[in-house]
């Protein structure tokens, strides 16, 4: 078996033989989030590479911590997801009867959808949480779907608003988050008992942590197809309308917004229990950056998450750049890929050896990297964040010999990308042609030749 361990430069040089090995030499370095300390106010933090889901600088990223509003970031995509902006929702009672901070909304009055996205990214409106949960939530229950959110009982709404939270769940997995678990659509502290398979009880909070925060955010403005919608909301400056005979106007509370050039989409967020919470994204020259904090000040320290946001930034824009995995600096070329031995398959006579080539399978499909795209008019797409001293190791896997018989196609090894402790991407190689086992025919055949030839 050939296990090799390369680093790639371009030009790579390639060994004779069927024990050819290739050496990429671009190093080895540490995972980035390690390597510095910036002294942070907030209790967690994370510096993520927006395209990737990298953690480019951590601070207890994964410890689980209630998160206060910015929780409206995923209930906003999902609703996004499942809603057209001019649908209908009527507010019930139990919307109605939320804490401040609230748009005022009355059981019965009836609002569009895009304007309570607005009271909810902008302005932080509980109500409009609920009312927006509800609304996407008894779709998931036969019994309450053809019902108005108007007529639900308390405990039709607390049930709509159950399947919506499930919903956020099951999308938090799918983001690929790791520690979260969603109890309400609008952030608030909140706990429940659950039975575990054993039968003992476990109290559950609403929670999430600085990483996972970091990927839904991400997924709101790269990877879901709402997220031009939700760059829309996020961004606008200020948003008002007419409804049920009354007038509101609304102002976007996320002030990093302006504090640096770039600044992309957020969310601010505050409890008692949580503490001020945010997150927000940038884009610096086709870099996406993006920032989580949890836990970052109690009164009367509001300003420290934009201090804190702006120092992982700034630490993100100077340390990092940007490196496309399609490049030829990175990929193991093809040509230089060694042949396999095959055991007792058919040579070109008795005791012949007999090889096959190898290829990539499906090399340009597989890669990771995304299409050049458009986002709150930047550039971004198609590549990892790396510090400029910091390597790919690239690990080859091929069998110095298999049996026969080898089909076209067949599963031979494996190529891995590797960065820090981490595998970014595997490609997988195969057989290029197919190789036959030696059978009693064969064997004839070969007897005839040393006879007649």
């Amino acid at each position: 078996m050939v296990v090799s361990d390369y680093s790639h430069r371009r030009g790579v040089a390639a060994f004779a033989g069927g024990m050819l090995l290739i050496l990429f030499l671009l190093g080895i370095h540490a995972q980035a989030a390690s390597t510095d300390s910036l002294e942070l106010y907030a209790t967690a933090a994370v510096l993520m590479d927006g395209e990737s889901g990298r953690v480019l600088y951590g601070k207890e990223e994964e410890v689980p911590l209630p998160n206060a509003s910015t929780t409206k970031i995923l209930t906003c995509i999902l609703v996004l997801e499942h809603c057209e902006l001019k649908e209908n929702v009527t507010i019930s009672s139990y919307a109605a009867s939320m804490p401040k901070v609230k748009l005022g909304a009355i059981q019965g009055e009836t609002y569009e959808v895009q304007s309570l996205l607005y009271s909810l990214m902008l302005e932080s409106h509980n109500d409009s949480a609920v009312a927006l949960a509800e609304h996407v939530g008894k779709r998931k229950i036969p019994e309450l779907s053809e019902k108005e959110e108007k007529d639900l009982t308390t405990e039709e709404s607390h049930l709509a608003v159950r399947a919506f939270a499930e919903m956020m769940n099951q999308k938090a997995v799918e983001i690929g988050c790791k520690d979260t678990y969603f109890l309400t659509p609008n952030g608030l502290d909140a706990e429940e008992e659950i039975a575990l398979p054993d039968g003992t009880l476990e109290m559950r909070e609403h929670h999430t942590t600085a990483r996972d925060l970091a990927k839904i955010l991400a997924y709101a403005i790269l990877q879901s197809p709402k997220q031009e919608a939700f760059l829309s909301l996020t961004r606008e400056p200020g948003y008002s309308f007419i409804a049920n005979k009354r007038g509101f106007a609304f102002n976007n509370h996320n002030g990093f917004l302006s504090m640096m050039d770039g600044a992309l989409s957020g969310k601010t967020g505050f409890t008692g229990k949580a503490g001020y919470c945010y997150a927000g994204a940038l884009v610096s020259e086709g870099r996406v950056f993006i920032v989580a904090l949890l836990g970052c000040g109690w009164p009367n320290h509001r300003n420290y998450k934009w201090k804190d946001t702006r120092k992982l930034m700034e630490y993100g824009i100077a340390n990092f750049v940007r490196k496309d995995l399609l490049s030829e600096e990175i990929l193991v070329p093809e040509v230089t890929l060694p042949t396999v031995t095959v055991l007792r398959g058919q040579g070109e006579g008795i005791g012949a050896p007999i090889t096959v080539p190898v290829c990539i399978e499906e090399r340009k499909s597989k890669m990771p990297a995304r299409q050049k795209v458009v986002i709150g008019g930047h550039v971004v797409g198609g590549g990892i964040l790396l510090r400029p001293e910091e390597e790919i190791r690239v690990l080859m896997e091929i069998p110095d010999d298999v049996e026969a018989p080898v089909t076209e196609g067949q599963l031979l090894g494996k190529i891995r990308y590797v960065l820090g402790d981490e595998v970014w991407h595997t490609e997988t190689i195969v057989a290029a042609k197919s190789a036959p086992e030696i059978n009693f025919r064969w064997c004839l055949l070969q007897v005839i030749k040393l006879f007649y030839i």
